[in-house]
C-alpha cells in the first residue's frame, strides 16, 4: 500500500531523519478525517490520541519533550490501532507514517 500511495502522489522517501511531503488530499480517507478531528480538537476514537511522541526513532525534526502528539489513523478491517499515525507538532506542522514510524510524509495542507 505504501508503494501504492508514495506512486500515486509522486513522492520520494527521503533519507531516514527527512520527511517527504504529502498533499492532504492524496491521504487516505482515514488519514483526512483524523486531520479533521485534530484541527477541530477532538473528540478522539482512541484514549491514546494525543497522547506525547516522544520521536525515538529520529525520524522528525527534533523538537523539545512534549513538542510532538500521535493520534491514531484508523485501518480498515482492523480491531486495533494498527500502524497508521499522525504526528502532530505544536506549531501545527502535521506528518503521516503508514509503517508506525519507520517513514514519514509532512502533510500540506
Amino acid at each position: 500500500m505504501r508503494a501504492v500511495l508514495a506512486l500515486a502522489l509522486g513522492l520520494v522517501l527521503a533519507a531516514a531523519a527527512h520527511a517527504g511531503d504529502a498533499a492532504q488530499s492524496g491521504l487516505p480517507a482515514e488519514a483526512r478525517e483524523t486531520v479533521h478531528l485534530i484541527r477541530a480538537g477532538g473528540p478522539f476514537p482512541w484514549p491514546r490520541d494525543g497522547a506525547e511522541f516522544r520521536n525515538r526513532e529520529r525520524r522528525l525534526p527534533a523538537r523539545a519533550r512534549g513538542y510532538y502528539h500521535e493520534y491514531t489513523v484508523p485501518t480498515p478491517g482492523r480491531a486495533d490501532r494498527g500502524a497508521r499515525r499522525i504526528v502532530a507538532g505544536r506549531n501545527g506542522e502535521l506528518y503521516y507514517t503508514d509503517d508506525h514510524y519507520r517513514s514519514f510524509w509532512r502533510i500540506r495542507e
